[in-house]
């Protein structure tokens, strides 16, 4: 009996695997760039905010360039549409009116004769046309010098402080190095307080120390003119019948013109006009990390094109 042999091929193993169905096919691979792009792109988009919130955050504390302000002013001028001529000095009238080398020495004693009678008739003169005739002058009320027509910041400022006892108040002025002084009531010199928390003491100058520093004063009697008195009290300096005033150092009054002028260049224009506000009003916070008070812009009015507040 003979056994027939099978042609047929023998079974795959368990282990074995058919390559291809290995093979990556169309989809996959597009899917695949698509994902990847996705991806390329989030992450350029990370990459561009975190760079501009950089910029922003090293340009916002670099602060804004700031040119001192130049106010004019009047002084003790009459107001007027106009600017007076200037009278000439008595040096220049006799200058004027120097007699030519060629007269003679008679000539000469003669022209300074007539010349001294000129000098008293023209200033004279000068004298009743200014009381009677003058133009006056065309600048604002304030200190007389040149400048821009812009609103002082005594007057363009207001600070607003909220405390729940005198303690807390004198250490809000303290923080920004405010001084508390009193004027007038029949005495001549400034007397004020400089660490107005820790050690309130006496203190005394004239005005010509404080020339130059911003001050505001209370135009309404509260509550914090009443801790002002106290505080200036305590130091043994007479308060009654006298003017109080806040001095404020410089560095806070340059801290002040920083907010002032981020607020205009975020509310208002990117391109700063200070002549075009006409009140800033900031008010005392305190702050929350760290400890300190700040002064914070709550509202800011400007003038229109006539002057008027808007």
């Amino acid at each position: 009996m003979s056994s027939a042999t099978s042609s047929a091929k023998p079974a795959q193993g368990l282990l074995e695997v058919d390559e291809t169905s290995m093979r990556t096919n169309k989809v996959d691979q597009t899917s695949s760039f698509l994902l990847s792009l996705v991806i390329l792109i989030g992450l350029g988009v990370f990459l561009l905010a975190l760079l501009f919130f950089m910029r922003s955050m090293s340009s916002s504390a670099k602060g804004l360039t700031l040119q001192q302000e130049r106010v004019e002013g009047r002084g003790l001028n009459a107001e007027g549409l106009e600017r007076d001529f200037d009278p000439p000095a008595a040096d220049e009238v006799e200058q004027l009116n120097e007699p030519a080398i060629e007269q003679t020495l008679q000539m000469v004693t003669d022209a300074i004769s007539t010349i001294s009678a000129t000098l008293e008739s023209i200033e004279s003169s000068m004298t009743a046309n200014n009381a009677s005739a003058g133009k006056g002058d065309s600048r604002q009320a304030g200190a007389e010098g040149e400048g821009e027509k812009i609103v002082p910041r005594s007057e363009r400022w207001e600070l607003k402080f909220t405390a729940r006892d005198r303690r807390n108040y004198a250490l809000q002025l303290e923080f920004f190095k405010i001084d508390i002084a009193a004027i007038g009531g029949g005495v001549a010199t400034v007397d004020y307080v400089a660490s107005v928390a820790s050690a309130p003491s006496k203190k005394s100058g004239t005005s010509k120390d404080f020339k130059g520093r911003l001050y505001f004063m209370s135009t309404t009697q509260n509550v914090l003119e009443q801790y002002e008195r106290q505080i200036l009290q305590t130091a043994g300096i007479p308060n009654t019948n006298r003017q109080i005033l806040k001095f404020v150092s410089k560095d806070t009054e340059e801290k002040l013109a920083q907010a002032e002028a981020t607020y205009y260049v975020e509310k208002r224009s990117k391109e700063l006009r200070i002549a075009d506000i006409a009140k800033t009003v900031f008010e005392c916070r305190q702050i929350k990390k760290g400890g300190g008070f700040e002064f914070i812009v709550i509202d800011q009015r400007y003038l229109g094109v006539s002057g008027v507040k808007k």
